[in-house]
């Protein structure tokens, strides 16, 4: 593969590298002030909507999608750095519309919407006019397993009729939630366990939708994103609202999930730089025991070995994303599988050495630190837990040796 950035990519990296340092960065604060100050916690802060205009007007809009007729077409491979910019501050990824779930939800109507419901929900997606979750997590059964959610989705007549619990449902606390993506059985007798699940569109104020309660991560609500327990009571929809056909859940989950651990990791090589930076500058500025933390043996290696790391994250993360653009989604799952173990792994080791250099400050709110490193935690949960790709990794690596 080919290491040197393409043209398209280099004028994208210097906008948005200019953009994220003259308006996001110097926003952070305003708009943690703004969502504090708010009536409630979970209104838009108006800072959000102002650096989305901004954004679109200069063309830096849905650069996440490849090969599409609906932004730049960049591929995995020119887009990755760029989203590593965005992971450099939590708020950059919905400025430029480029956010989860909704990237995950608009590449599935992309990939497998009709006309219709492309028009119905895809354009306001793209346009950044709406946002969406993803339901597919249960309470009551381990989810690592998707084979074993127990929601419905039974037809009657030009209805489908839904019923089941999820919970850490992204982005249903956002006002602006007006789509869920379901994931539930529509044959739980079918002997092939993959073709039991399907997964349909469902309109947020749709009757028989109850939200039990936010999550919270590690005490940080996520506000006004947010994660959420939901209940579903004889929820109905029309027929049409089915993605693609009965049985074609997990279809659907490779197309999206694929891309989504890929972009989640590119984020999270920015969330190590960042710390690395914020470290750097610390040990530069900070006196103890009458010399700078810098001149400190300890401080000196893992500044190292967190440049060595972050390094070599990049490069599985860049390598994948070039399996994915050459070979394709499904040929690229063991590159995927090895960056989403790797890069979570090593962002959180990066973030747990600034936050020790940094001392109580570190922990505090009065740096990013210690929220980036709960939200790192969660990666090696979040999209399948290490333990499942690691299985799937070295399921690939032994079929190599078969006898």
């Amino acid at each position: 593969m080919d290491f040197e950035y393409s043209a398209r990519t280099t004028k994208y990296l210097d906008q948005v590298r200019s953009f994220i340092n003259a308006h996001i960065l110097p926003s952070e604060a305003l708009y943690a002030q703004q969502l504090e100050s708010a009536s409630s916690r979970w209104a838009v802060p108006p800072v959000m909507e102002e650096l989305k205009s901004r954004a679109r007007r200069e063309g830096l809009w849905n650069l996440f999608l490849p090969g599409s007729e609906y932004g730049p077409g960049l591929t995995n491979l020119e887009y990755a750095p760029i989203c590593e910019l965005m992971g450099r501050t939590p708020i950059a990824p919905e400025v430029f519309n480029c956010s989860f779930p909704d990237t995950g939800n608009m590449e599935a109507l992309v990939r497998y919407g009709t006309p219709e419901q492309k028009q119905q929900w895809l354009v306001p997606l793209l346009e950044g006019t709406i946002r969406s979750a993803f339901a597919m997590t249960e309470p009551d059964v381990a989810s690592s397993d998707a084979t074993n959610i127990q929601s419905s989705i039974v037809r009657d007549g030009g209805e489908y009729v839904i019923n089941g619990r999820k919970w850490w449902t992204s982005g249903i606390g956002d006002p602006r939630c007006t789509l869920l993506i379901f994931m539930g059985k529509t044959d739980p007798q079918n002997q092939d366990r993959h073709k039991q699940q399907s997964m349909i569109l469902i309109p947020r104020d749709t009757p028989g939708i109850t939200l039990v309660r936010m999550l919270n991560v590690f005490g940080y609500d996520d506000a006004p994103h947010g994660h959420g327990e939901l209940l579903f009571e004889n929820v109905r929809v029309p027929a049409s609202n089915l993605l693609l056909g009965e049985g074609r859940g997990f279809e659907i989950a490779q197309g999206r999930l694929g891309p989504g651990r890929i972009h989640h990791c590119m984020r999270q090589v920015g969330v190590a730089e960042r710390a690395l930076e914020l470290m750097c500058r610390r040990a530069r500025e900070r006196v103890a025991f009458g010399k700078p933390l810098s001149e400190n043996d300890i401080t000196q290696e893992r500044i190292a070995q967190a440049r060595i790391e972050i390094d070599r994250a990049r490069l599985l993360v860049l390598h994948a994303a070039w399996v994915m653009d050459t070979y394709g989604n499904k040929a690229a799952r063991l590159a995927i599988a090895e960056i989403k173990v790797a890069v979570p792994d090593m962002t959180s080791r990066v973030l747990d050495w600034a936050i020790q250099l940094f001392g109580a400050a570190g922990v505090s709110q009065m740096f990013p630190l210690a929220y980036l490193a709960a939200t790192a935690r969660t990666m090696r949960i979040l999209d399948g837990p290490d333990e499942v790709h690691r299985r799937q990794i070295a399921q690939l690596e032994l079929r190599k040796y078969q006898i």
